[in-house]
C-alpha cells in the first residue's frame, strides 16, 4: 500500500483536525484496497476494509461467486449509477446515490450475488466492513436494503450509518459509528461537527477534490488526528463526492480469518466452523438463482 504521512501545521479561526495521513492503496484498473484489517484498519477499526469499485456492474455480478464472512457488518454505497436487489425477505428495488445495503454477517453467512445490473451500465462505489462488538460478532444474521428515498439527509451529507445531528440512519448498525455520503458544489465550504467520543475519523474521496485545510484528490483516503475538533471541508473547483467515517475506536484486538474479523480467538474459531456448517448445507441446494440474475444471501 503506497502511504504518505503528512503534517497540517496550517491554522484556521476553527479548529480543524489536522490531516495526518493519505494512501491511494493498491490495485488495478477501477477497483482499488484502500484499508484492510491488516493494515490501516488495525489504526482505523472499527473501520476494517474499504474497496472503491468501478465498472459495468453486469460483469462484477458475473465475475463474483458467492463467499463467506463472520464477525463484520458491511455496508455498500454506490456514488454514481445503481444496482437491483432482488431478495425473497426484503422485496426488490433500486439502491443509487443516498441508498445502502447493509449485512450484519455475525456467526456467519454466505453472499457475493445479491445485487443484480440496475438501470445504468456503469456504477462506482465503496465497501466498507465494520468490526462488530463483542456483543453482536457471533449475533443473527441481518441484511437491509435501503433505497435513497427512505435515508435522511442533513445538508449536502446522506446519514448512511448512525446518527447525525438530529438524523438517525435506518441501518441497524452498532451504535457509536458514523458513516455519511456527502457531495459539495463546487467551492462549497462544510463542517463535520465530530460527536463527542468519535475519535476514528477519515474520509475517501470518489470523484472531485477538496482544498484548504483538508486537501485531498479523488481517488485517496485521508485519516485525521485524534481529537475533538470538527472536521472542516471545503470543495475544489470541480466540486467532491466522498464518504466520510467516524467512529468511537474499537477496544478489541483484532482476530482475522480470510473473510472474517472477531475480538477473539475462540470467536473466530466459531465463526468459521459456523460458516464451514453453512457451505456445506449451501452446496447441498443447489442453484439459488432468482430470475433476476441475484442469488439470495444465505444464512442457514
Amino acid at each position: 500500500m503506497s502511504q504518505i504521512l503528512v503534517h497540517d501545521s496550517q491554522s484556521t479561526v476553527v479548529p480543524s483536525r489536522a490531516v495526518i495521513y493519505r494512501t491511494r492503496g493498491r490495485g488495478h484498473g477501477d477497483v482499488f484496497r484502500l484499508m484492510s484489517p491488516s493494515d490501516l484498519g488495525e489504526q482505523l477499526k472499527p473501520f476494517v476494509f474499504l474497496d472503491s469499485f468501478a465498472g459495468v456492474m453486469s460483469e462484477f455480478a458475473s465475475a463474483g461467486g458467492m463467499h463467506p464472512h463472520s464477525g463484520i457488518g458491511t455496508v455498500t454505497v454506490f456514488t454514481r449509477g445503481d444496482v437491483h436487489f432482488d431478495d425473497p425477505d426484503s422485496g426488490s428495488g433500486y439502491i443509487g446515490y443516498g441508498g445502502v445495503e447493509w449485512m450484519r454477517a455475525g456467526g456467519g453467512v454466505w453472499h457475493g450475488k445479491e445485487l443484480s445490473s440496475g438501470k445504468s451500465e456503469h456504477i462506482h462505489g465503496f465497501q466498507l466492513w465494520l468490526a462488530l462488538p463483542a456483543e453482536l460478532e457471533l449475533s443473527e444474521v441481518q441484511s437491509q436494503y435501503v433505497e435513497s428515498r427512505d435515508m435522511p439527509q442533513v445538508g449536502p451529507a446522506y446519514v448512511i450509518v448512525g446518527s447525525y445531528q438530529d438524523a438517525s440512519s435506518p441501518v441497524k448498525a452498532p451504535a457509536g459509528v458514523n458513516y455519511l455520503l456527502v457531495t459539495l458544489a463546487p467551492g462549497e465550504r462544510w463542517t463535520y461537527a465530530t460527536p463527542t467520543g468519535h475519535a476514528v475519523g477519515w474520509i475517501a474521496l470518489s470523484k472531485g477534490s477538496l482544498k484548504g485545510d483538508s486537501p485531498a484528490a479523488s481517488g485517496e483516503l485521508i485519516v485525521f488526528s485524534e481529537d475533538d475538533n470538527d472536521i472542516v471541508l471545503e470543495a475544489g473547483q470541480g466540486g467532491a463526492t466522498f464518504v466520510l467515517g467516524s467512529a468511537i475506536p474499537h477496544p478489541h484486538e483484532l482476530h482475522l480469518g480470510y473473510y472474517s474479523v472477531h475480538t477473539s480467538a475462540e470467536a473466530l474459531n466459531a465463526g468459521e466452523r459456523n460458516i464451514e456448517r453453512l457451505r456445506q448445507k449451501l452446496f447441498e441446494l443447489g442453484n439459488r438463482q432468482r430470475a433476476s440474475g441475484a442469488t439470495p444471501i444465505y444464512r442457514g
